[in-house]
């Protein structure tokens, strides 16, 4: 889970805890970057936000990460930015903020492979 807000970061956290996913954190591109280099064989599904500090914006993490990681699925929320034709990589799902489990849910489940889904996204 990447986001900025601390506040949008542990909510996003909690529900991906609901959904059956261990979650670890960010709080930029910079910092999610090294946690996907070090923990990438383990990691399922990355959740961005598009707008955080630095130079790259969530949108360039989404495609960094299909390109390097094409095992992990990719769901980016934005309240402010949508998505152009060549934002989101194949595959990714776009939340619009504010967002709710349940629409969270309904995305991981079209974009994590069956043999990849925790119980809670198997119903």
């Amino acid at each position: 889970m990447v986001d900025d807000d601390p506040l949008i970061r542990m909510n996003a956290a909690e529900m991906l805890a609901d959904a059956g996913f261990q979650t670890l954190e960010a709080s930029h591109v910079e910092e999610a970057l090294g946690v996907l280099g070090q923990h990438h064989p383990a990691i399922v599904v990355l959740f961005t936000d598009v707008q955080m500090p630095g130079a790259q914006d969530g949108f360039a993490l989404a495609r960094h990460t299909a390109k390097h990681w094409p095992h992990i699925s990719i769901v980016v929320a934005s309240g402010r930015a949508r998505p152009g034709p060549d934002d989101m990589p194949k595959g990714a799902r776009f939340v619009g903020k504010p967002f709710s489990a349940e629409v969270v849910f309904h995305h991981l489940k079209e974009v994590v492979p069956d043999e990849h889904k925790p119980e809670p996204l198997r119903a």
